[in-house]
């Protein structure tokens, strides 16, 4: 699949098929957030893949969503920030948040290159989530990401129409939405 291609196709699911995914692809699919940018190349990501139906299903109701449950793997992304918030101090926060983002497009977008689909859930309960997984203190959970394949009812379905480049895009000044005409040099 072309970059552009899966740019475009990439959705949020929330009704999977009962499918299992083989689980090599979702490793696959973590092993490409180990190439996005790192503040100092202090990777501070961590990644936990479940497979246990009764962890998935504690998971589901950390996240007070039962789609949740649907699936045969869950992906939960974590930082543990501490080398980044030690060489960057306050800033640190902000390069670590940055770089958990930058990382999972980057495995959403592999998601959508293997034909597996997921859903960025980002509300959930934390506690629940770490007392489950035995996460430490020092620990922040990012994401938790139900992976599967998409329900064959979601199959060619029209998609939501994305917001208009013209209303994000400003040139020079925020809010100037025209680029000034560049002058002729003689």
């Amino acid at each position: 699949m072309e970059l552009d291609d899966a740019i475009k196709e990439r959705s949020s699911v929330r009704k999977f098929s009962t499918k299992k995914p083989d689980w090599r692809d979702v490793i696959e699919c973590i092993d490409a957030c180990r190439y996005a940018p790192m503040a100092g190349n202090n990777f501070t990501l961590k990644f936990i893949v479940i497979d246990d139906k009764e962890k998935i299903q504690k998971i589901a109701e950390a996240c007070q969503q039962d789609f949740v449950s649907q699936v045969h793997y869950i992906v939960v992304a974590c930082s543990q920030p501490s080398r980044t918030l030690n060489a960057y101090g306050k800033r640190g926060e902000t390069f670590v948040r940055q770089q958990a983002g930058s990382a999972i497009q980057n495995f959403l977008l592999k998601i959508t290159e293997k034909n597996l689909a997921t859903c960025w859930v980002g509300y959930f309960v934390e506690e629940q989530i770490k007392r489950i997984l035995k996460i430490p203190e020092n620990v922040q959970v990012e994401a938790v990401f139900p992976i599967g394949y998409k329900s064959q009812e979601l199959k060619g379905k029209a998609k939501r129409a994305k917001i208009d480049l013209d209303n994000i895009l400003y040139f020079n000044v925020y809010k100037n939405k025209k680029m000034r005409v560049p002058r002729k040099i003689d």
